[in-house]
């Protein structure tokens, strides 16, 4: 670490935000995932950053800093999506429902760290009907907290930050007391060509824009076995391409440079496809979704539509449906879903078609994160500085670890849950919860 501001994501995932958080400036100096499948990927990807593979039940601030390597180190910003599945809304005291302990937690450890502000993401389903009290109830929190938040909030859509895709989330920003309050990020892309140039914005990236020079994956047999195949020749037509293939020094921003292998074709395990699947693919038009299947099929000159992840093993593992390519009769990859998501071609995932979907699909698009991010240092009144140093990604053995193998790797609990299909709760959790509870919070 050095003089650049820090950050700690909760929640981290893969490192959607901790990326564009890192871009902007900041230095990620811990990471807490209980996942270790989401761990590892995000240990690969950041080999600088405490990654803490447990729950934030439980994790007490202290321990955030010790883990991290800060000591008393000002936190600069706390940033995080707790998970959305099973809210509650019932009664007056919605924090104290155990489905809601997650959100709660992330209140705890902001105060704890006494970071000077933080950031909170979430679906955009929070801002509509009921879900609105819950809005008010959080807000309500940070503010017995200590912290102020930015009113009215606002849900921002990635595709008005520079990234293909049409995805919109909620996000409250909110400062200690004592410190300036975030403004919102004003939209740096647009589809509107009526607005187009105008105020310094440029027009939304398109899929075909996105895609165009990623090699087809069904070129290269070994993808059938394989998610990597080493690409002779690449050639980014576009700026969005370009900005994609770290083609340029600006490209990296005020990340670290990774030192990484631009010949490599990553995150491209082939689906393999029915003749009968292809033929309705193509016969599909760009911008509207296959009949039988329901699966989406892009439009070169259009954005993606939201990139789901599925559910995990403790909610019946469900695969969310990948779009179907404008150019080709089949899905994407998992590296088309990383470019429609705005992630550079360097930042790895999960071999996996299942494990590296879900890793895109749950995290927040890097550009817009960026552009959160860069709100925050504004109201922090923090000058970025671009790192002197490049850093080497992680073991690649990393993202191919089965559960119980990554389990072992970060040394915790496999934490594979039981569904109760009679009502739904997710035992693991609501055990992991009640454990803690009952540990005083020294739960691990």
């Amino acid at each position: 670490m050095n003089d650049r501001p820090i950050g700690i994501d909760l929640f981290a995932g893969a490192g959607g935000m901790s990326l564009g958080f890192e871009q902007a400036g900041f230095d990620i100096a811990a990471a807490v995932e209980l996942d270790p499948i989401h761990a590892a990927a995000h240990h690969f990807n950041f080999p600088a950053t405490s990654v803490i593979a447990r729950s934030v039940v439980g994790l007490s601030g202290d321990e955030v800093r010790a883990l991290a390597g800060i000591g008393r180190r000002s936190v600069d910003v706390v940033f995080g999506g707790p998970p959305c599945q099973g809210f509650s809304l019932i009664g007056q005291r919605m924090l104290d429902d155990p489905r809601n302990l997650l959100v709660k937690e992330f209140v705890r450890l902001v105060a704890e760290l006494k970071a000077k502000t933080f950031v909170f993401e979430n679906v955009k389903g929070l801002t509509i009907g009921d879900h609105r009290r819950f809005l008010d109830t959080l807000i309500a929190a940070f503010g017995d907290a200590g912290y102020r938040v930015r009113v009215p909030w606002r849900v921002l859509n990635a595709r008005d930050y520079g990234v293909p895709q049409d995805r919109e989330r909620v996000f409250l920003l909110g400062a200690r007391r004592g410190f300036a309050l975030p403004s919102y990020p004003e939209p740096t892309t647009t589809l509107d060509d009526h607005l187009f140039g105008t105020s310094g914005k440029r027009r939304t990236p398109t899929c075909a824009e996105a895609l165009s020079d990623v090699p087809d994956a069904e070129s290269y047999p070994e993808l059938l076995d394989s998610d990597t195949a080493e690409i002779r020749e690449w050639v980014a037509s576009t700026r969005y391409a370009r900005e994609c293939r770290c083609a340029r020094k600006q490209a990296w921003h005020f990340g670290y440079p990774r030192i990484w292998r631009p010949n490599l074709l990553t995150a491209s395990m082939r689906t393999v496809h029915t003749d009968i699947s292809r033929r309705r693919f193509a016969a599909t038009r760009p911008g509207e979704t296959e009949p039988i299947s329901r699966f989406f099929k892009l439009h070169p000159d259009g954005v993606c539509s939201t990139l789901r992840a599925g559910t995990d093993s403790a909610r019946g593992a469900f695969t969310s449906p990948r779009p179907i390519h404008y150019a080709f009769p089949r899905c994407v990859t998992v590296r088309e879903m990383a470019r429609l998501h705005g992630y550079p071609d360097w930042f790895r995932f999960h071999v996996t078609k299942w494990h590296g979907g879900r890793q895109v699909g749950n995290s927040v698009p890097p550009p817009l994160a960026r552009a959160v991010a860069d709100a925050i240092l504004e109201a922090l009144r923090v000058e970025s500085i671009r790192p002197d140093r490049k850093i080497a990604l992680g073991d690649p053995e990393l993202l191919s670890m089965g559960m119980a193998q990554a389990a072992e790797f970060w040394q915790v609990p496999v934490p594979i849950g039981r569904r109760d299909r009679k009502n739904g709760l997710h035992k693991r959790r609501q055990s992991e919860i009640e454990d803690s509870l009952r540990a005083g919070g020294r739960n691990r």
